[in-house]
């Protein structure tokens, strides 16, 4: 008999938007809200339209500059921060329902992500209470300070992949610093993006300082371009990330960008086989895929990839593909039917190239599968190491695999990308895993794990995988400016 998690919500509670310090309907077009799971509709919502957009941007200006909280001592915006933290802890059930429903990872996954997003709220609150200033050595007769302030307003867009933790890691710090948020979630996960900012809201942040206006790329645009905007920060593919730089760039405005990823995941022949094949297996196929730090490229050393792939195969083809709601899920749907029909076309492209494929690659049929976006975990063997499925981020459960002799090889493999964002590494020889992680040119590396990540520690990708860092104590400096102040010696008001 199948456990599920039962989930209801009101979608008429979730229908409003917060905008300006007040809760509005959007007078934007409609969006469709479908779940990938059934491909039932969940509910219409109405967007921000452009007026609401700039009503947002001039409330968060108004809300950042004012005596309620520019002037706030660090300590008591991290009140506000410690009180978002505790709501969102208690409506974790709440938050992993809506993010389950409108995106299809697991139920049991996404109440870990509400609980990790309390925990990333919960982390800057302390860092902005415990935070401080700087006074350089002493070069002269003066007294040198160096502040940090806040950049103004922020525009912050969110992706569909894991809304909860992503929008917290850009709300948390951007407010710690003392900034106004204006947030654009993705179309696919409006209402668990809602459901967070009331958090914040309910914690008693002034009105005006976190708006969230649910849209399609239009929105984006105009938040980004607006002159009202301080600072941008995105994270989402790199197609869009390099038009909103360049339109930075324009404007001489700030961005941070977290990007794609091509990840490789290294298996040498001392490693721990069993141990790495299921580091491998959570690398690339938890979430479906859907991860900017997915391992979705294998590099196995050739002396032991025949056994490797064999025990490879047997994890994936044993994970259960199923509702997200079903506890005994290891995988959900794919985000959307959209999503899904991309994986297909790289799986097709694979074929193409000469691709071997050793799990999945075909669309599962029958019962539920034939209503929602399900897709399998995909192992795809034998293609050239320039091949498009091997170099193109894929954003699904479909791992390349590419054999390899010498160290030099694999280093030279691994980072043959225009990706950096995270790479794995699994032997038991820790001189050469030092050595190797030294040599990857990316932001993140593990050695003999994967995914562990850690709100501490900071978070960025090298090349094309983006700009700038998320997390740990840079994760707060990014919203803020450095200013540098220099006080001389005064006798009777003429400087000494």
């Amino acid at each position: 008999m199948t456990e599920k998690t039962e989930f209801q919500f009101s979608f008429e509670d979730h229908s409003k938007l917060p905008l300006a310090g007040d809760w509005v309907i959007g007078d934007g077009e409609n969006l469709v809200i479908r779940s990938p799971a059934s491909g039932d509709v969940v509910g219409e919502l109405a967007t921000a339209s452009t007026a609401q957009v700039e009503e947002a941007l001039s409330a968060a200006q108004s809300a950042w500059q004012s005596r309620d909280w520019a002037e706030l001592l660090p300590h008591q915006r991290a009140d506000f921060l410690f009180r978002a933290s505790q709501l969102i802890e208690e409506r974790a059930d709440l938050l992993a329902g809506l993010q389950a429903t409108e995106n299809g990872k697991t139920y049991k996954e996404s109440r870990g992500q509400a609980i990790a997003a309390a925990g990333i709220v919960r982390y800057f609150a302390a860092l902005c209470e415990t935070s401080r200033d700087e006074i350089p050595p002493a070069r002269g007769n003066y007294l040198t300070a160096t502040v940090h302030e806040p950049y103004g307003v922020v525009a912050a867009i969110t992706p569909w992949n894991s809304p909860l933790t992503m929008a917290a890691q850009k709300i948390a710090p951007a407010l710690a610093a003392g900034n106004a948020v204006v947030l654009k979630p993705s179309e696919l996960t409006s209402l668990v993006s809602i459901a967070l900012a009331k958090c914040f809201l309910d914690a008693g942040l002034p009105a005006g300082l976190l708006s969230v206006l649910p849209g399609m790329g239009n929105v984006g645009v105009q938040m980004v371009e607006s002159p009202l905007t301080d600072l941008v920060s995105f994270t989402g593919g790199p197609a869009a990330g390099q038009a909103i730089a360049e339109a930075c760039a324009r404007q001489f405005k700030p961005v941070i960008l977290e990007l794609g990823g091509k990840s490789p995941n290294i298996v040498f022949e001392d490693a721990n086989l069993e141990a790495a094949c299921q580091g491998v297996v959570g690398a690339i196929f938890a979430s479906g895929g859907q991860s900017c730090v997915a391992g979705s490229r294998l590099l196995v050393e050739k002396s032991v990839h025949g056994r490797f792939m064999d025990m490879l195969i047997q994890k994936a083809d044993a994970m259960k593909l199923g509702d997200p709601f079903d506890v005994t899920s290891d995988i959900g749907p794919m985000a959307s039917f959209a999503q899904r029909e991309r994986v297909e076309s790289y799986v097709e492209i694979a074929r193409e190239e000469g691709g071997q494929i050793l799990a999945g690659g075909r669309r599962p049929e029958g019962g539920i599968y034939d209503k929602g976006a399900y897709y399998p975990p995909t192992i795809i063997d034998g293609l050239d190491c320039c091949s498009r499925v091997v170099r193109e981020e894929i954003f699904g459960a479909v791992l390349a695999v590419c054999p390899f002799e010498t160290l030099e090889q694999v280093v030279t493999l691994a980072n043959d990308t225009v990706y950096g964002l995270a790479a794995g590494i699994w032997t038991k020889d820790y001189k050469k895993a030092w050595q190797v992680a030294k040599a990857m040119k990316a932001g993140t590396v593990w050695i003999n794990t994967y995914k562990q990540l850690s709100i501490s520690a900071p978070f960025g990708g090298y090349k094309e995988s983006g700009l700038g860092r998320e997390k740990g104590v840079q994760g707060l400096r990014a919203y803020q400016q450095i200013k540098s102040i220099y006080l001389g010696e005064f006798e009777d008001g003429i400087q000494a």
